[in-house]
């Protein structure tokens, strides 16, 4: 599913986020990585995502090589891709519902098929009551379940996750994590950035240390 071979990254003026990083994920497989603040995880992931270009190797998802992807083929990719960023990135001028709704209008979904699926993803987070709440009247935990429902939508066959138990209490940490392991077991695959190992025990670990991966 993810394969990175020997793939940099340096952002101006010369500073290396990865360095001859190397792996592969499967298809259906749970990888974590983890790493100090700053060790590349961020950067890996936006890598995937083709949010970011390697500065040299090869990053190839689902057998495509991300550096020879045109600008026009890279909305197909994220529409194979789920992402739960770091930040979350909610619409904070709309609701819950009309959240999960963007990614759908924007991938063209006739209405009544996109209103199902969004109804569908907010009950698999525990927010099926909440359609109509605006962020800003969501906890934490809320907002992170939402970000998730936002996220699985479309049903991808690839979620990317940064850090998404930061800053939740140990109880909506767990939860959240609970809602990582039902996608996973329905054959999602999945690759989270977190220092919480202890959530995903099942899950292979990869770990990054200055922007390398270290075994």
């Amino acid at each position: 599913m993810i394969r990175f071979d020997r793939v940099a990254k340096r952002y101006p003026p010369g500073v290396d986020a990865l360095s001859e990083v190397s792996f592969e994920v499967a298809e259906r497989e749970m990888v974590l990585v983890g790493g100090h603040s700053g060790a590349g995880k961020s950067t890996l992931l936006k890598l995937v995502a083709a949010i970011e270009q390697a500065t040299s190797g090869a990053v190839l998802v689902g057998g495509q090589n991300l550096s020879g992807l045109s600008r026009a083929a890279l909305p197909f990719l994220r529409r194979r891709i789920g992402m739960v960023f770091q930040d979350q990135k909610l619409l904070f001028d709309r609701n819950a519902f009309q959240n999960v709704m963007l990614p759908l209008s924007i991938a063209g979904f006739p209405p009544r098929e996109a209103a199902q699926r969004v109804r569908a993803a907010l009950d698999k987070v525990g927010l099926g009551k909440r359609e109509k709440a605006l962020p800003v009247m969501l906890s934490g935990g809320e907002q992170q379940r939402l970000a998730i429902a936002r996220a699985v939508v479309g049903r991808p066959g690839l979620l990317l996750a940064d850090e998404p138990t930061a800053h939740l209490d140990a109880e909506t940490a767990n939860d959240v994590a609970r809602i990582f392991h039902d996608f996973h077991q329905v054959g999602v695959t999945m690759l989270i950035a977190t220092y919480a190992h202890e959530l995903f025990p099942a899950a292979r670990r990869l770990h990054l240390d200055h922007g390398r991966l270290r075994t």
